[in-house]
């Protein structure tokens, strides 16, 4: 599975959110089992402290659980993940409608211009330049 890290932002945070985000969208299951902490950081091309340290935080999040000889899962509490997905979803709502009013778009226009897109009617002759 391939990993995005940028130098912008600290590296364990990229991880916890695309481990997150694996984990909402379905990619890893409720149950799994996860690798290694250092078959993941091998695989992400970090640090395997702070892979360890990513873990550690979704530990703290509970979307991921440690059983002391058997390795790290995903939990199987599916309110945990819908509550994650929640989140994440009202994060990324917010930040859009931020950049939208900044545009100087209303509430009506953002809510408008949506629906045409959702519709399909929005191609590239309804675009104005």
């Amino acid at each position: 599975m391939k990993w995005y890290i940028d130098s912008d932002r600290p590296i364990y945070k990229q991880l916890v959110e695309q481990i997150e985000l694996r984990i909402i969208s379905g990619v890893y299951t409720p149950g799994d089992k996860l690798e290694s902490v250092r078959e993941m950081a091998m695989d992400a091309g970090v640090n395997p402290n702070t892979m360890q340290k990513a873990l550690a935080e979704l530990e703290r999040m509970e979307l991921v659980f440690a059983q002391r000889t058997s390795g790290r899962f995903i939990t199987e509490d599916l309110k945990v993940i819908e509550e994650a997905k929640k989140n994440l979803a009202v994060q990324e709502i917010g930040a859009f409608l931020k950049k939208m009013k900044k545009l100087g778009m209303s509430r009506n226009e953002i809510v408008a211009l949506m629906e045409k897109i959702e519709e399909g009617e929005n191609d590239d002759d309804h675009i104005k330049h």
